[in-house]
């Protein structure tokens, strides 16, 4: 087994540390230790106060899948099991359902583990593109022409990574019903759940929907908290998830005892919490529609309906990787070329969930306007 290499993860390795000013950053603005004490109730403080560094239980402190369940419409605490982040979680996954010559379909493009990890463990793979031309909408004729007599898994990735797309009611329905009638799994990485521009078009967790349905969530996207390394699976079978957490036992084994708590406490506070990144997020949403306004003979997008991530499309007659690298050497400023994702096209991801943001942005504008000035000048005759 080969496991190609991690091009979104490789590409962070590079500039992530190294960038002054991130432009393309997945995850809502981060929260400080004391911000998140400052909401904390007094139980979850009782707990951080007595926190002893033992090992913790597998599954998860039974608090914090306690927390987590209330997140969903019909599990318990029983149906969660949590990971060291969310990668983990889609290892396990992958590990556990996938075996040679499985049928597994993906959407493409996506966060590329959810490719090349059932790929590297012998399944067929065939990849549903989504395209521009349709505002990244998933086609649920697609879909359904892909499906096979052995077809094990559906992987989906909604809220969307990178378009910030969402599934509308009847692709989420026939998509279940597809998978219903084929016996077939739906794993969905939900990881930008309650990031949603419009609160009205957030559909159900496939966790709650669909009797086979597999959720992965994290701490890290719209709640704020990377550094605490806890996602979690979430399902109705019972007996998937015991083979999920029992392949755990070979990985992390259990997880950080203070992440366990501090989690809690950000659970436990999960309205103030989503709300303060909300409102981040919807300003600086404002201020990137004005920006593509001002720079449309440079740029062009289809607006996101979800998430901290837009897509744009380099105008100019450049290629982005060329136009990324040349912006991060001169100015210090990142965006992600959409190869990283092997999106064909002059593509690129900027994030928007950040304080940051505008500051940043108004670096990548000077630069993007010169540029397209020089270009614009090297194409009038000379005399």
């Amino acid at each position: 087994m080969k496991i190609p290499a991690f091009k979104l993860e490789e590409f962070w390795r590079k500039y992530e540390f190294t960038s002054p000013y991130l432009l393309c950053c997945s995850d809502a603005e981060t929260w400080s230790l004391e911000e998140l004490l400052s909401l904390a109730d007094s139980d979850s403080l009782k707990l951080w106060k007595s926190l002893a560094f033992g090992y913790t239980e597998a599954p998860g402190h039974p608090l914090l899948r306690k927390e987590i369940a209330n997140l969903y419409d019909s599990l318990n605490s029983e149906q969660i099991f949590t990971f060291a982040g969310a990668e983990e979680g889609i290892y396990c996954t992958m590990r556990v359902l996938v075996e040679p010559g499985d049928h597994v379909i993906t959407i493409d493009p996506c966060y590329q583990s959810l490719t090349s990890l059932p790929e590297a463990f012998g399944a067929t793979i065939t990849k549903v593109q989504l395209k521009p031309e349709n505002h990244w909408k998933l086609d649920l004729e697609e879909v359904r022409k892909a499906f096979r007599s052995n077809t094990k898994l559906l992987i989906l990735n909604y809220p969307h990574n990178p378009t910030g797309t969402l599934l509308e009611k009847k692709v989420l329905e026939g998509l279940i019903s597809l998978a219903r009638k084929h016996g077939t799994y739906i794993f969905c990485d939900e990881v930008y759940r309650y990031l949603e521009i419009d609160e009205t078009l957030r559909m159900p967790s496939i966790a709650d929907a669909y009797e086979k349905g597999i959720a992965l969530n994290v701490m890290t996207k719209s709640f704020g908290f990377a550094g605490l390394r806890i996602g979690w699976l979430a399902t109705q079978d019972d007996a998937f998830l015991h083979e999920a957490g029992s392949y755990k036992l070979y990985t992390s084994i259990c997880n950080s005892a203070p992440s366990e708590i501090l989690a809690i406490m950000a659970l436990r506070a999960k309205e103030k919490v989503l709300q303060r990144n909300r409102d981040i997020l919807l300003k600086n949403l404002h201020i990137l529609e004005a920006f593509i306004k001002r720079n449309q003979e440079y740029v062009s997008w289809i607006r996101p309906q979800s998430g901290t991530m837009a897509i744009l499309k380099l105008l100019l007659p450049v290629s982005v990787e060329d136009f990324t690298q040349d912006l991060v050497r001169s100015e210090g400023v990142l965006i992600m070329p959409g190869s990283v994702f092997d999106l064909p096209g002059n593509f690129f991801r900027i994030g928007f969930g950040k304080k940051n943001m505008p500051e940043i942005l108004q670096r990548f504008e000077t630069y993007l306007q010169a540029q397209g000035h020089h270009y614009a000048a090297s194409r009038k005759p000379s005399h």
